[in-house]
């Protein structure tokens, strides 16, 4: 029972760093934000802080590691058989972000220097061309440029979309995004 109480601690200790971590990224850069300033903002001593983490650097790659896999877990329910499904998965992978509206809003932020955008670029890339090469047969390195472009859009599109306060649904958003991965520009109503 103990280290069940202890577990649950933990995690809520964790749990506050990082909210309040984001509250800070939301007005302020990484590099300016000090761990004294967030173990007073969580109500949190440093050497408790310092117990978790070795610094705000460390608090950030952990909190964006956790987004990362979050992510892969969510993703993993589905199935990409077929260019039809396309659409689906990249419906319930904007349905992910405005789940997390608040934190990833924050973490894509262009004026916050993080490394959350690479590393969506990074998952983005290996689940996607996972699933295009199944499905569209296309040779290994044509396919990595097309995946580099496609993505690349498609985060700023993402980005474009939060921060107008998610103006569309998520499905009108996918369909979209569908379309001009598999259409072009002129295919766009």
């Amino acid at each position: 029972m103990t280290s069940q109480k202890l577990d649950r601690r933990k995690k809520y200790t964790r749990m506050v760093l990082k909210d309040h971590l984001v509250k800070l990224l939301s007005v302020k850069q990484i590099s300016s934000i000090t761990v004294k300033e967030i173990c007073e903002l969580a109500d949190i001593n440093r050497s408790t802080f310092y117990s978790h983490y070795s610094d705000q650097y460390d608090l950030l790659d952990k909190l964006e590691d956790e987004i990362i896999e979050d992510m892969k877990g969510y993703l993993s329910q589905f199935s990409y058989k077929k260019e039809e499904d396309s659409s689906e998965v990249i419906e319930k992978l904007l349905e992910y972000f405005a789940s997390k509206y608040e934190i990833c809003t924050t973490l894509l932020n262009d004026k916050i220097h993080t490394t959350f955008q690479k590393k969506v670029m990074i998952f983005a890339n290996h689940f996607f061309m996972e699933n295009w090469r199944a499905v569209t047969n296309l040779d290994e390195e044509p396919s990595e440029y097309m995946s580099t472009f496609i993505i690349s859009g498609s985060i700023h599109v993402i980005k474009n979309w939060l921060n107008k306060g998610m103006d569309r649904t998520p499905k009108e958003m996918a369909e979209i995004i569908n379309s001009l991965i598999y259409k072009g520009l002129f295919g766009v109503k």
